[in-house]
Parts: structure tokens; sequence; C-alpha cells
């Protein structure tokens, strides 16, 4: 090959890598995190399967939906327990309002929260092998509130591996 069309190949090599550059996607910021866990709002999860509605009295009144992933589901309708690793609930909550429409009713109003338990027995060996993310708005909640999750689920419903929602069937 000649020094020439060397210099031509190499030309047109350093030309693709700088436009091979320019075209590269721009990375955004990574999603939320919870503190002390790392928990982040998974992806699709408006559209897992429903687990089961919750309706939350005073003071909170709020109307609730936990929705969880497929492996969540899997374990479930099997009735396993301890959930595997690679489960994912999601609990979504709303003000209640009643409906305009039927008055004995109620229907979502504001959104509050979306909760997030994430199931990895190593990462979270001492919290029972579940994670925790509280989300407001998208954006996770202080590090004061996040303490209080594994001690709330522990001392409520640590028999059935720290989850509170049972499956409605």
């Amino acid at each position: 090959m000649s020094p020439s069309s060397m210099l031509t190949v190499g030309g047109a090599a350093a030309l693709a890598a700088g436009l091979c550059w320019a075209c590269a996607p721009v990375h955004a910021d990574p999603k939320p995190a919870s503190p002390i866990y790392g928990v982040t709002i998974p992806e699709g999860y408006r559209d897992w399967t429903l687990v089961a509605p919750a309706q939350e009295a005073a003071p909170l009144d709020e109307l609730r939906a936990t929705v969880g992933n497929a492996r969540a589901l899997k374990a479930y309708r099997a009735g396993t327990q301890p959930f595997p690793d690679g489960t994912v609930l999601v609990k979504l909550a709303w003000k209640q309002a009643p409906s305009p429409d039927f008055a004995p009713a109620s229907i979502p109003a504001a959104a509050t929260t979306v909760q997030v338990m994430v199931k990895d027995s190593k990462r979270y060996a001492t919290t029972g092998g579940w994670g925790f993310g509280r989300f407001i708005d998208g954006k996770p909640v202080d590090v004061a509130q996040h303490e209080t999750c594994f001690a709330c689920h522990a001392a409520r419903v640590k028999d059935r591996d720290y989850v509170f929602t049972r499956y409605a069937l």
C-alpha cells in the first residue's frame, strides 16, 4: 500500500471514529435510588400484574394497589416462601375521593407514594433479604423514612417473609 493511500485509509478511519463519537448517545442521569438500599422504581411496573388492592384508613386515607413482577406472581401462585431472589413488588398509593358517578364508591385522587421491595438475599442479608424504596413524585424520600421500612415489616410480617400484601385470588 502506498503512503498516500495509507493516509487516505487512516483519514477515513479517523473521520469515522469522530463521527461515531459525535453520534454516541448522551446518557441521562441515572434513575433516583433510595438511600440505604439503592432501590429504584422499576421500568414498566405499571404493566405488571395486580397482586392485591387495599384501602388504608385514617390518618392516611389511601387507596393502594400492589403489583408484582413475573417472579413475584409465580411465587404467590405457588405459595412459595421465602420469595425467590429477583422478586419485585411495587405498591402504588393515592388519596381517595368519593366517586362523582357513584356515591358509595371511592376513587383514586392525588398520587401519594410508590413503594418498592426488591428481594436479593445477598445484597440485603441484614434486612431479611429485602431492599426498600419509597418515592414521592419519582424522588426517594429521606434516610429517616427508609430507616423505618425493615423495622415495620419485621415487627408485623416476619412470618410471611416480611411481605404485608397477601395475594388476592
